[in-house]
């Protein structure tokens, strides 16, 4: 499969296996995570794995969208980390750099026939501190994973998207 038709087969799953994911498998995609770009290669990111019954437990106290994964990976980064554009005040580029390798792992994650949804709706100091994650750290997405139940299809929207005559301009 190419790259390509591997980022347009792939969707969000929101409902999966009651199976466990194999360690090696877990290894893959943060191995997915660790060689993401990112700013002057300061690599800001911090991956928490939660599998633990307990734990699991936490996080959906704060988040409803955990759609009940054997694993999930809470995506942050560290704030001291991260790369300050010097030229522009205040511009960092610690959630630029989460989301890039947030996105390296999800395709990884389908790659190995793992499904995977990325969740942004939640509180992220309720989830810092349900899961006990220190102040310098900013909870940047949620990614559920684990193999996809029988019956999960993707949204109704997933296959939409706005053509390229609406989004790209030739200067």
């Amino acid at each position: 499969m190419t790259f390509l038709e591997l980022a347009k087969e792939r969707y969000s799953v929101r409902k999966y296996k009651d199976k466990p994911v194999e360690q090696d498998k877990i290894d893959m995609i943060l191995e997915a995570s660790r060689v993401a770009p990112t700013a002057c290669n300061k690599q800001p990111q911090k991956i928490y794995v939660v599998k633990s019954k307990e734990m699991k437990e936490k996080l959906a106290e704060v988040c409803r969208f955990t759609f009940g994964a054997p694993v999930i990976m809470v995506v942050c980064y560290d704030k001291n980390r991260e790369w300050q554009n010097d030229l522009m005040q205040g511009y960092k580029s610690g959630q630029t750099d989460a989301a890039i390798a947030c996105t390296h792992m999800m395709l990884e994650a389908w790659d190995l026939g793992l499904g995977s949804c990325w969740v942004e709706w939640f509180n992220p100091n309720e989830v810092a501190e349900a899961l006990g994650i220190p102040e310098y750290e900013q909870v940047q997405a949620l990614l559920p994973i684990g193999y996809a139940a029988d019956d999960a299809k993707p949204a109704s929207l997933h296959f939409k998207c706005r053509d390229n005559a609406e989004m790209v301009q030739e200067l």
